[in-house]
């Protein structure tokens, strides 16, 4: 039963249309991590607080995609491309979590001493 389930969803993903990723998507996506991992360094630097540095590099990549796309929609008259904005704040949750999960407390190894009897 199992062999046929695995054929049947082989099968059936050959009519399946993957979704495309625009270049400029990815860009928008690693700006967003860039941006969210220096914050995130710089703050915790600071304040050595993982929360506030979660939330302080995740509002900076969303703050900046957010501008980024309001100075294109409506200051050169493009248009605001809330995909773009998702990519670029996607990208900073991305590093926030990765660096909120990787720095902090270290653990300690605990030494043993051993005596020595005579």
């Amino acid at each position: 039963m199992k062999h046929l389930i695995v054929l049947f969803a082989l099968f059936f993903t050959c009519f399946c249309s993957a979704q495309f990723i625009s270049d400029d998507d990815k860009l928008h996506f690693g700006t967003g991590f860039l941006i969210s991992g220096s914050t995130y360094a710089i703050v915790y630097a600071k304040t050595k607080n993982k929360k506030k540095a979660f939330w302080y590099s995740f509002a900076a990549s969303t703050l900046a995609g957010l501008s980024k796309e309001i100075y294109d929609g409506y200051i050169i008259e493009g248009r605001f491309d809330s995909g773009e904005l998702i990519a670029t704040s996607l990208g900073g949750i991305t590093a926030s979590t990765t660096l909120q999960i990787f720095v902090g407390k270290k653990k300690s190894k605990k030494r043993k001493d051993v005596a020595i009897v005579n």
